[in-house]
């Protein structure tokens, strides 16, 4: 069983880790902005599948593969780069919509492609499993309960994100609106984009 304290610090690690700003954040803020929380679950269905399938893939070892093997890192950085600026791409077409209706939803690929080009993601699980795994108790109970509270976390701060994304701009209904809307997040999903390249 893990100790109190190590769940304290996987806490405290994982909930400002998780609940800051980034690029996932910002598609599901736009998500909710866009579709409502109703209409953003099946996004968030595929973007938490991703956070499982990752923490088990590396709780289970990948983290040594990224060790061994830093250019794969860097691979996963560019490609979570360019799936960035398509995201963007995307908000730049929603801003010349003429109904919110007229854009296509994201699904739960969508969900999922989000979380597996992330960088940000990919740190963040690294880092969770290399400081709190302990190699003195069963690897498999660990990987699992872990896995379990960092998803549950996620989904919890993911859905805070997805619902202040529709209060904030669920009542923005002109076209005029629409069109800020989709540069605003077009913009800021490019900041991420750049910002991603140069870390």
């Amino acid at each position: 069983m893990i100790p109190f304290e190590v769940w304290a610090l996987i806490l405290g690690f994982s909930v400002p880790m998780i609940i800051s700003p980034g690029p996932g954040n910002t598609i599901l803020a736009a998500a909710g902005g866009h579709f409502g929380v109703r209409g953003s679950m099946p996004f968030l269905l595929g973007f938490e599948a991703g956070d499982l399938f990752w923490c088990l893939v590396y709780g289970f070892g990948l983290s040594q593969v990224f060790v061994a093997y830093p250019a794969l890192r860097e691979l996963l950085k560019w490609g979570g780069i360019i799936f960035t600026l398509y995201l963007a791409y995307g908000f730049f077409q929603f801003s010349s919509l003429k109904e919110k209706k007229d854009l296509p939803r994201l699904n739960a690929w969508d969900g999922f492609l989000s979380v597996s080009l992330n960088p940000k993601i990919h740190s963040m699980i690294l880092v969770l499993f290399s400081q709190f795994l302990n190699p003195s108790l069963v690897l498999f109970n660990q990987v699992m309960q872990i896995s379990m509270v960092f998803v549950l976390i996620s989904v919890l701060c993911h859905l805070l994100w997805i619902y202040s994304g529709q209060l904030l701009f669920s009542q923005l209904k002109s076209q005029q609106a629409m069109r800020v809307q989709g540069y605003l997040f077009g913009g800021c999903l490019i900041l991420v984009a750049i910002f991603m390249g140069f870390v």
